[in-house]
């Protein structure tokens, strides 16, 4: 008798693959975390075998890249290293490699995938530009997802609560906007210079040198000023950014952008300042404590546009902080409830405080950020201001004035809730969907979200030197393959390429430029940790081989 595996998902029964050498049974341990449907059995010796064993099929693209990495380990002469090799290019290494080289990594794990000519988002078709695609599959898969807009997400419930906080007809919703803009639509109508760093590909995911997947919800700004159906609206949409990789980052999230104006021609004789303060005392009142030390506007720190006058950008600073106010006010209020509900005991019994900071935006002018004093800290919740004006000029409504606001709805979303991982908001675990079933339709059921497992770390280091001739930083950039810029975002881009969510977070740890040469030298730890099961040491080998792999092959780094 010897050892088989058999895989009822893919072979016909009475199939067995007899594993007769003692490496393949070291194999197989190795292997089979990627598909946890084989199963280990006794059959005869002369039990039948699949003519062409095709190994690739058997246990995916993250198995093989697994494999390639183990085959050294278990001898070449096995049938299932034998089998593997007949599957994919991968080979093993040398029998005297002490260690894996780089020449070794790019020829097994040169993959960068091939470049298509066109993309389809939401049943749209865009052409492809080699020079400036840098969309992954792992992105254009989520596009479809739509957090804010799945019942009982707890992305979506935030959207309703601040949306009840900015009733219609005042104001109207806009869910539904497509996430393909133009470069025009997402920088140059509001102002953003060519050289902002917003603008770069390590930033920014391109399908073309004129369309990307937007990345602020402020995009539509222009449109929605144009159309002039309501004096103001609400955005929620999905928005996408490159970004690192930890708790509170994640490629897409979810923004909320709020604007209201008042027009020179619709006002009573038309007097926007008396416009302004009548809507202004038509809000209510609120008991927080509000910490707001700065004039209303600075000739340096905070200007006022030339285009207004000082008494009304003072009244629409006014109005907008106020509504603002009242928006925290609401989602404090739930937050404490919640609490309540839950028996959770406040750590912190302090009124609730907040304060106006002077910030910049290329699209405002006064400009704030807005903090919220929250268990001893202060938050940052938004970024607000007044609009500016060139902004209403060009989309054909010079006679208008107002504001604009924009948050995260995670970042709302994680406090509201307590949840302490991005991540969760993607998964489709029940144990984490179930707990906000029904919310939505009574936000008397709304209560913190319970943990469900928290599963062991798993750390592992990478260190690469930046091609020859590179003296960029981690972050800022250097010289990468090809001629290309090195960002610390591209990094981040294939570890989730390649690892989806069981990475919670990756770190630098450590720099070196070498004196003699200046090549620099960069290690990062990568954090393998799934949300939803404990991951399995081999399982952790095996997608950190592949990233090595595969930031050889696609940055054109060296792993030392």
């Amino acid at each position: 008798m010897s050892s088989c595996i058999e895989d009822p998902c893919l072979w016909s029964p009475g199939h067995r693959l007899s594993a007769r050498a003692s490496n393949d049974l070291q194999f197989l341990s190795l292997i089979l975390p990627w598909r946890p449907s084989f199963k280990l059995s006794c059959c005869s010796e002369r039990s039948p075998t699949p003519p062409q064993l095709d190994i690739a099929s058997m246990i995916g693209p993250r198995g093989m890249a697994c494999a390639g990495g183990l085959l050294a380990r278990v001898g070449s002469r096995s049938v299932i290293s034998r089998a593997v090799r007949q599957s994919s290019p991968l080979r093993p290494l040398p029998a005297t490699a002490t260690a894996p080289t780089t020449r070794w990594w790019r020829a097994q794990y040169s993959t960068r995938p091939e470049l298509p000519k066109e993309v389809t988002i939401n049943s749209k078709t865009y052409p492809v530009d080699a020079e400036w695609f840098n969309v992954s599959s792992t992105i254009l898969n989520l596009t479809s997802r739509k957090l804010h807009l799945q019942k009982d997400h707890p992305v979506s419930i935030t959207r309703q609560i601040i949306e009840s906080v900015f009733p219609s007809p005042t104001y109207l919703s806009y869910n539904n906007l497509d996430p393909v803009v133009t470069t025009h639509e997402n920088f140059d109508s509001l102002g953003f210079p060519p050289n902002h760093p917003g603008r770069a590909k390590t930033d920014t995911y391109y399908i073309n040198s004129t369309t990307l997947l937007r990345t602020h919800t402020s995009a539509h700004e222009a449109e929605l000023f144009a159309a002039s159906k309501s004096p103001g609206y609400l955005i929620s949409a999905d928005v996408y950014r490159r970004d690192e990789i930890d708790k509170s980052h994640y490629p897409v999230f979810h923004q909320m952008e709020g604007a209201r104006v008042w027009d020179r021609n619709t006002v009573p004789n038309g007097d926007i300042v008396a416009a302004v303060h009548r809507d202004l005392d038509a809000l209510p009142k609120h008991e927080m404590i509000i910490e707001d030390p700065n004039p209303p506007f600075h000739p340096e720190r905070n200007p006022l546009q030339p285009s207004h006058t000082p008494e009304e950008a003072e009244a629409v600073g006014k109005h907008l902080k106020r509504s603002l106010e009242l928006m925290v006010a609401e989602i404090f209020k739930r937050v404490k409830e919640s609490h309540a509900r839950a028996g959770v005991k406040e750590q912190d019994e302090e009124p609730l405080k907040v304060r106006w900071v002077e910030a910049y935006f290329p699209f405002t002018s006064p400009s704030w950020e807005m903090e919220v004093w929250y268990q001893g800290d202060w938050l940052e919740v938004l970024g607000c201001g007044v609009s500016q004006q060139h902004i209403l000029n060009d989309a054909g409504v010079p006679n208008q004035i107002g504001w604009a606001f924009g948050l995260g709805l995670e970042r709302i979303a994680m406090l509201l809730f307590q949840i302490p991982d991005i991540r969760l908001f993607w998964s489709q675990d029940e144990r984490f969907l179930g707990q906000f079933r029904g919310v939505e339709g009574d936000l008397g059921k709304l209560r913190p979200f319970v943990g469900f497992s928290r599963h062991p770390a798993c750390y592992k280091d990478v260190s690469f030197w930046l091609p020859a001739g590179s003296t960029g930083a981690a972050a800022a950039g250097g010289k990468g393959r090809e001629g290309g810029e090195w960002h610390e975002n591209d990094l981040m881009e294939v570890v989730r390429d390649v690892c989806g969510d069981v990475v919670e977070d990756v770190v630098l740890m450590d720099s070196f430029t070498h004196p003699k040469t200046g090549r620099r030298s960069f290690c990062y730890r990568v954090n393998y940790r799934s949300l939803e099961r404990t991951l399995t040491n081999e399982e952790a080998n095996g997608l950190h081989e592949r990233v090595k792999g595969e930031i050889v092959g696609r940055l054109g780094v060296e792993i030392r």
